[in-house]
């Protein structure tokens, strides 16, 4: 487990700790939970944009995505 000091702004901080309160209650280690599950969440946020960017850039350079094997789709469920 790692550890992190960070200095945020004081009101951002009082806001956070009213919501992890609201939500997660008041037991020990709930404000790590719930400050590791917003890292979490920016993190896949972030990883996720990656992703599109690439995909963006593969269209852009009109990526072959290969040959239609069907006409309709009846042919593609051999109906």
């Amino acid at each position: 487990m790692g550890t992190i000091t960070v200095n945020i702004k004081d009101d951002v901080e009082k806001e956070f700790r009213m919501v992890v309160r609201s939500v997660h209650g008041t037991r020990k280690g709930e404000l790590g939970k719930a400050l590791t599950e917003a890292m979490k969440k920016w993190v896949d946020e972030k990883k996720q944009k990656k992703i599109a960017q690439e995909a963006f850039k593969l269209l852009e350079l009109k990526f072959d995505f290969g040959k239609r094997l069907y006409r309709n789709r009846d042919e593609l469920h051999e109906r």
